[in-house]
């Protein structure tokens, strides 16, 4: 029988370098899922960003759209975030049902929408109120307003000269209106608002 030294015999080279490759493959998935992950959040933050943007923009349905997506990254306090702002675009987006019947009922909402900045639907309303009371000076008034805010200069033009003419008082409330002064510099509105300075429109 052999006898013991008493040294414990060193282990073969291969398994440490098979070790050390193992170890070296764990690192490797670790440091890919790493940057994975820092990837996804990116993202995920650059979708929330987005669509805070659109929110504040009053575009409730697309900033919603966003927000869904964002909510499904894997940072959980901008996803806890997603699913609030989810809620506010929802409540937010809430019509509530309305029987417009006449055409000042028409006007009313149209001004509302205006002061909400939803144009698209205030022309709509205002436009049904014109067609039912074509010489209704204060809902051409609107409508000149609605138009301006909306970029349509020379269609706010158009409606705020009819309106005076029906009502010459518009002339002086159009001047002290702050909406109207968004865009009341450009020289056809300037020509309809100031003619003894300008000459008349």
């Amino acid at each position: 029988m052999a006898k013991n030294s008493g040294r414990q015999e060193p282990e073969p080279i291969t398994n440490r370098d098979a070790s050390a490759r193992r170890r070296g493959v764990v690192m490797g998935t670790d440091s890919a899922a790493a940057v994975e992950m820092r990837n996804a959040v990116q993202a995920q933050l650059k979708l929330f960003e987005q669509a805070v943007r659109l929110f504040h923009a009053r575009n409730f349905g697309e900033a919603r759209a966003l927000f869904e997506k964002a909510q499904n990254g894997p940072n959980r306090e901008m996803a806890h975030n997603a699913e609030l702002h989810i809620r506010m675009c929802d409540r937010r987006l809430e019509r509530p049902a309305v029987d417009l019947k006449t055409a000042e009922d028409h006007y009313n909402y149209g001004v509302a929408m205006i002061n909400a900045r939803n144009l698209a639907e205030a022309h709509q309303h205002l436009e049904n109120a014109l067609k039912m009371e074509p010489e209704a000076d204060h809902v051409l008034y609107a409508l000149a307003l609605c138009k301006g805010l909306a970029g349509d200069v020379d269609g706010a033009h158009e409606h705020l000269k009819r309106a005076i003419e029906l009502e010459p008082r518009n002339r002086i409330t159009a001047r002290q209106d702050a909406d109207f002064a968004l865009f009341c510099d450009q020289p056809q509105m300037q020509q309809l608002l100031f003619p003894e300075k300008t000459g008349p429109a």
